[in-house]
């Protein structure tokens, strides 16, 4: 059975990229615009790991997984950060909040595979 993953990114194209990079690697992909929206589809449905950016309209990536983290169904699942932010005190309240990795952009999608890889277990 194929996992599935949430992509947040307020940009339609980068969620574009990130889902066919995912879908050809074989998991499922849901898609969310912000915090907000991505909060609205975790209706209980198993999501086996979360790609969010930071800078979002709404609700912004690090009060998504503050609240996502809140969430019974959703408290242990990873959340990887895919944000242009390379700061280390960003990244600090990224990992504060419970994100398990930061990826920078541009990214390669291999590269968000392999972070993929290395936190959906088989």
């Amino acid at each position: 059975m194929a996992k599935t993953i949430l992509i947040v990114d307020d940009s339609a194209s980068l969620r574009q990229v990130v889902a066919i990079a995912l879908r050809g690697a074989g998991y499922d992909v849901l898609e969310a615009s912000d915090g907000r929206d991505a909060l609205a589809k975790l209706t209980g449905q198993k999501v086996h790991l979360m790609i969010s950016d930071v800078n979002m309209p709404n609700m912004d990536g690090i009060s998504f997984v503050k609240a996502v983290k809140q969430l019974p169904a959703y408290k242990f699942t990873p959340v990887v950060m895919l944000t242009t932010e390379s700061q280390d005190e960003k990244k600090r309240e990224g990992q504060a909040a419970g994100a398990k990795a930061w990826v920078l952009k541009p990214f390669k999608p291999e590269q968000m595979i392999g972070v993929v890889q290395k936190l959906v277990l088989p």
